[in-house]
């Protein structure tokens, strides 16, 4: 494996849509780097979360991604209800969560974290 993976979390405020979130595969790098300035304004928290190559070639990537994921989401500066996870798998987390299919296409908080990790 070449490098980190590094996942993120984001709280977004519901009295201020982000206009424009899509799938982060779906957007250019240049709208990636717009949205992510927009959404690291307006969201109420955002926190970043990674596993090093080191630790994705002791435990594999899916066990990387999922520590990442559960980095991002403890760093968080205030607390989430709920908890959305893109796909069919959770890292372990002391919130409720809910995993989503294709949540990265679906849900507003998993585009904006999707979009912010990328940059």
């Amino acid at each position: 494996m070449a490098g980190p993976v590094v996942a993120a979390a984001v709280i977004l405020d519901p009295e201020r849509p982000i206009e424009g979130l899509k799938d982060s595969k779906k957007l250019s790098p240049r709208r990636r780097e717009q949205l992510s300035k927009i959404i690291r304004n307006q969201a109420i928290a955002y926190a970043f979360g990674r596993a090093e190559a080191a630790e994705i070639d002791e435990i594999n990537i899916l066990k990387a991604t999922l520590l990442a994921m559960q980095r991002a989401v403890l760093a968080l500066t205030t607390t989430p209800d709920r908890v959305k996870i893109d796909g069919n798998q959770a890292p372990e987390l002391p919130f409720p969560m809910q995993c989503i299919v294709k949540g990265d296409s679906l849900v507003d908080e998993i585009k904006a974290a999707s979009i912010i990790a990328k940059v």
